[in-house]
């Protein structure tokens, strides 16, 4: 459904007319014709099973669950909805296959098999696109750039690590942990796949992975890449179910290494789940980003920058830079430009190609953002919609930008997880260092000026994982990625996420 607010909160209005963004008097309306991407590139089937010991099997109990397309409340497909006994059975599966097979293989061997995944998902590319499209809500546009070519790349990359562990780690031997649990989130269904399951393979481990429950279908064609790739048997196995099952998995006895990806709130049921055990554990949890321009940055280019960082994936992006922090004396020139710039953004069917935010994932997400928008307006804050007809089908919500925004607000304290963006103000660089940091959480953050210098100074004393310069939401392989405080820790991405599945020997 779409959303229906009260009158605090501002209505759509008639016509999707945008704008050159002239100024006042001097707006040439136009319109973009509907680019709908093809739905028949994807082979729905009507039930998928689980994946384990390279099969697909159904789950023990026979039940099943519904996978939804968040733009249209439609049914995709039923799923099978694993047990205890499904998880046991994965982890044994995967078990053997480390120790018979995937684990007794060279590692230039183990290379060709990530390769050979790599050349899938991009000869692929375009069906994986529009089903995390279709699964997941994102805009095709964002699908097709962004997460398909992310998730070959890292395979890809680890692939050149798999026979060069030796340089990774001089002067030690590095062995694989064995069997990894990995569960991932909702947001990046297939990259969030690919950032776990590629350091994991090509350090020598197998791995039972776990997808969210609303978004289980990329994960399970993944399964057939690995099925085409001829994977050995077990090394993946794929087993969606709710939220227990994922912590049935962390806590079995036969898993060595714990991978999670999602809220702060499940990170600490996973930490506890771990506790007085010996294995291995990453958590990359919520986070509250600090995005910070001076007065001296190229504001056009800030404002590309904003957007791309808040309403990226819907705002959906546990690193989005939910809260803008504006020097005072350029902030009523910057507000303006970003109105401006927001007038012209599309909301409305994931697989058009000029959507530029879609549907967000779920009812329960639309209802949380809801009800934290409502929490901005009841608080004081002044709140922003641009005009849009939002489709009478689907989980869309407005582009929201919050002003006169307290850090006592929740919407300047919680994740909202939507496409919110809560502006503070500040006049020196100390102030901005103080609100920026003034959160429990640590993963990201964003700096904007035309000083070197400035960049570095601030760098140094934010309290965040990743710190972009002049830029925002930017991922590369090769460039690790994690946070400190409630954000987690560990890293994934570069060398780095290496670590997290390799214990290290002496030689």
């Amino acid at each position: 459904m779409a959303t229906r607010t009260d009158a605090s909160i501002a209505p759509a209005t008639n016509g999707t007319a945008s704008s050159w963004g002239l100024g006042d008097g001097q707006a040439i309306p136009w319109e973009y014709a509907p680019a709908p991407e093809a739905r028949d590139i994807v082979h729905l089937k009507e039930r998928y099973g689980l994946f384990i010991n390279g099969r697909e099997v159904p789950s023990a109990d026979g039940r099943t669950f519904t996978s939804i397309d968040p733009s249209t409340e439609l049914p995709l497909a039923e799923v099978s909805r694993a047990t205890t006994a499904d998880v046991d059975k994965a982890v044994h599966a995967a078990r053997r296959a480390q120790r018979r097979a995937w684990g007794q293989l060279a590692g230039k061997e183990r290379a060709k098999y990530l390769f050979r995944i790599s050349r899938i998902l991009q000869e692929r590319s375009r069906e994986f696109a529009v089903l995390e499209s279709m699964d997941s809500g994102k805009p095709i546009k964002e699908s097709r750039d962004v997460d398909v070519p992310l998730a070959a790349s890292h395979f890809w990359y680890y692939a050149g690590w798999a026979d060069k562990l030796d340089y990774a780690f001089p002067g030690r031997v590095a062995r694989p942990l064995g069997v990894a649990a990995q569960i991932i989130p909702w947001n990046f269904p297939l990259l969030m796949l690919a950032w776990k399951i590629a350091p994991a393979l090509a350090a020598g481990n197998t791995v039972v992975l776990k997808p969210a429950s609303t978004t289980p279908l990329s994960a399970l064609l993944f399964s057939d890449v690995c099925v085409q790739a001829d994977l050995p048997p077990g090394t993946v196995n794929i087993i969606p179910g709710p939220g227990e099952i994922g912590m049935d998995l962390v806590t079995h006895p036969g898993v060595d290494k714990v991978a999670f990806t999602g809220s702060t709130e499940i990170g600490r049921k996973i930490f506890r789940g771990v506790a007085g055990t010996d294995k291995a554990l990453t958590l990359e949890l919520g986070g509250k980003a600090a995005n910070i321009v001076f007065d001296d940055a190229p504001l056009d280019q800030a404002v590309e920058g904003i957007v791309n960082g808040i309403y990226f994936n819907q705002g959906e992006v546990c690193c989005a830079g939910s809260r803008l922090l504006v020097q005072e004396s350029i902030a009523e020139t910057l507000i303006d430009k970003l109105k401006d710039r927001l007038s012209t953004i599309r909301v409305g069917d994931p697989l058009d190609k000029n959507t530029d935010v879609g549907a967000i994932n779920s009812k329960s997400q639309l209802e949380k953002i809801t009800e934290l928008v409502q929490s901005g307006v009841d608080e004081g804050a002044e709140l922003y919609q641009p005009a849009c007809d939002l489709p009478e089908r689907g989980y869309f919500f407005r582009p929201t930008l919050f002003t006169n925004v307290a850090q006592s607000h929740r919407i300047a304290r919680e994740e909202i997880f939507g496409p919110v963006l809560s502006v503070l103000t500040f006049r020196t660089p100390d102030e901005a260092v103080e609100k920026a940091n003034n959160t429990p959480y640590g993963l990201s953050a964003g700096v904007w000026t035309d000083k070197g210098s400035r960049i570095l100074e601030m760098v140094s004393r934010m309290k965040a994982g990743v710190v972009w310069a002049n830029t925002f939401n930017r991922f590369d392989p090769a460039s690790p990625f994690g946070g400190y405080k409630e954000s987690g820790f560990g890293r994934e991405g570069g060398m780095h996420g290496l670590h997290a599945y390799v214990r290290l020997e002496d030689r």
